[in-house]
């Protein structure tokens, strides 16, 4: 079990000063289960790309709202577009039962002790979900700003969702995360004038992780943004069939 997190799907790797055996003992695993995932992530890959669908890893830390934002997406993009949904929690079924009351299909993924999806996983719910040609496709990853950076899927693009009842140094806390995504949500923007949170350092802070990553300040209540996003997904979309 890894004593970072508490996932028993990998290992992190202590100090190099700590127990040089058992360090390097513990890089070899975590390179072996990145290999391995890696490689089902490119037939996922390939799995999308064969049939211009897009697929999006949405990541956050747990309460950031992503659930809410991406039920009020899902409505309005209601028979516009196909779309299916992946959902990662430790437990339950709750996550999935709100994104079939908004109409869309979607596969729960429990992963216990584990704090990530992985490829292998997704693929599982890939082909039980048979998303069709051109679909849009969501994965909504376990709450986790650490664990799921590393973890390829085979999707198009990471899209992070931040919101303002967080702290605004996230994105220095948690680089990795705020690095690999493509876009960064700033959720939750109706209650900017009841929370202490300072938007523009965290803007730059964000900026400072990755020059070139979107930023999109959206809210399910309000309305706020939404339709910013989903003219950010739809281009992305389009674009695939190019």
């Amino acid at each position: 079990m890894c004593t970072t997190c508490g996932c028993e799907d990998h290992a992190h790797a202590p100090h190099p000063k700590g127990e040089s055996s058992g360090w390097f003992r513990r890089v070899s695993l975590e390179r072996s289960l990145l290999e391995k995932n890696d490689a089902f992530a490119a037939r996922n890959r390939r799995h999308f790309q064969e049939r211009g669908i897009l697929a999006l890893n949405l990541v956050s830390s747990p309460g950031s709202g992503k659930t809410s934002l991406l039920v009020a997406t899902l409505e309005r993009l209601a028979g516009s577009r196909p779309v299916a949904v992946v959902e990662g929690d430790q437990q339950t079924s709750r996550d999935a039962d709100r994104i079939r009351a908004a109409g869309a299909p979607a596969i729960q993924i429990n992963t216990g002790k584990g704090c990530h999806l992985d490829a292998h996983g997704v693929e599982h719910a890939i082909l039980d979900l048979a998303p069709e040609d051109g679909a849009l496709v969501f994965i909504e990853n376990v709450g986790n700003l650490v664990c799921p950076a590393p973890f390829d899927l085979g999707e198009n693009h990471k899209v992070v969702i931040l919101s303002v009842t967080e702290g605004e140094d996230k994105p220095l806390k948690y680089p990795d995360m705020f690095a690999a995504a493509d876009l960064m949500l700033l959720n939750k923007v109706d209650l900017l004038p009841h929370v202490d949170f300072d938007e523009e350092a965290c803007l730059g802070f964000a900026k400072r992780v990755n020059p070139s990553l979107d930023v999109i300040r959206t809210s399910a209540r309000s309305g706020e943004g939404l339709q910013a996003w989903i003219d950010w997904i739809l281009a992305r979309s389009a674009a695939l069939a190019r």
